[in-house]
């Protein structure tokens, strides 16, 4: 069973005003989490994902379907029972959501006050804490003395406090230059590595997911469209949302107008050669070069998700043979031949 599970949840909002019609929020969502991955929930505002989140902590309760997390499920609790899950479940703020009036020591004690840990326990786990983020040094400065990046740590620290089993993440590098961004996906990494902690992130930013995530769901219009490990999704997005998202990071095949400027620029042959494909670059320049034609690297790009690489590098090719040399290649699984 995984970790988190949710079979055909729905959450319909009540209006908001007088005669106004109810927002249909999530629809009929089946989402499988495992346990010990990073898992990525994407999609674009009001997609349903920071709804999808509060369902998982129980925040929110379905309208209707199941939300099971750990074996238990959370939409048959009662609020004793709810509380008691919840400090399973650590949550990291895009805004931080510290406590100004208490130094990055008392932010970090107050969940574990809440939670009964006798004084002694509360001393050495804040100790820890401290020192897993690297903020040993700051455990007696307040908020507004520190940095986004600083402050992010101190919200990770605090959501581990109470030995949570999953992380829920939303937006958590929203607010961070991209510096700090990728020091928060390190110590993020390093939380499910080390420490074997599940993590739910939710963003919209796809190098978040490239970076960070073994799986990936795809959200639009309260329903996931699209869910499977992140190299995968990456290669072959099926649906239009995902394929916009993966294009902020990977160029498309050109086609329609960019397809004929690169036309007009280069009079050669074009061809695409698709980096995930069985057919390495090499084979294709190799092939191209015993053809002595001349080949220039017109669009594209590759990118790496752990051992997988996958993209798309559109080719000029001219010269005499440039027909015979374009022919032979398109026979090539993974290569199409543009024009």
């Amino acid at each position: 069973m995984a970790l988190v599970e949710l079979r055909d949840v729905h959450k319909t909002f009540a209006p908001t005003k007088r005669g106004g019609a109810p927002v249909e929020a999530i629809r009929g969502v089946d989402l499988d989490v495992e346990s010990g991955e990073i898992h990525a929930i994407v999609g674009y505002s009001g997609a349903g994902k920071s709804t999808l989140v509060r369902l998982v902590n129980a925040l929110e309760q379905p309208t209707s379907g199941t939300v099971t997390v750990d074996g238990t499920r959370l939409d048959a609790l009662g609020d004793r029972d709810l509380r008691r899950v919840r400090q399973g479940i650590g949550m990291i703020f895009q805004q931080f959501n510290l406590m100004r009036s208490r130094t990055v020591w008392g932010n970090l004690e107050f969940p574990l006050k809440l939670a009964g840990v006798g004084q002694a326990e509360r001393q050495r786990r804040i100790s820890e804490l401290l020192h897993f983020v690297g903020l040993a040094d700051k455990a007696h400065a307040y908020p507004e003395q520190l940095s986004g990046g600083q402050k992010q740590r101190v919200g990770i620290a605090r959501a581990l406090a109470t030995n949570p089993s999953i992380l829920l993440a939303d937006e958590s590098t929203s607010a961070l230059d991209p510096d700090t961004t990728r020091e928060v996906l390190s110590l993020l990494r390093r939380v499910n590595e080390q420490l074997g902690i599940t993590i739910i992130v939710i963003t919209h930013e796809m190098d978040v997911v490239r970076t960070l995530a073994h799986r990936v769901s795809v959200m639009e219009s309260g329903r996931v469209v699209e869910s499977g490990p992140v190299a995968e999704i990456f290669a072959r997005p099926r649906e239009d949302v995902t394929r916009r998202f993966v294009a902020t990071l990977v160029d498309e095949v050109p086609s329609g107008d960019d397809l004929a400027a690169l036309r007009r620029q280069f009079p050669g042959r074009l061809l695409t050669v698709d980096v995930e494909g069985h057919t390495s670059q090499a084979d294709v320049f190799a092939l191209l070069a015993r053809h002595g034609v001349s080949v220039e690297v017109v669009q594209g790009g590759v990118n790496r998700v752990g051992s997988a690489v996958f993209g798309h590098v559109t080719l000029a090719v001219a010269g005499d043979a440039a027909d015979a040399a374009v022919a032979e290649v398109g026979r090539l699984e993974g290569v199409e031949v543009l024009a």
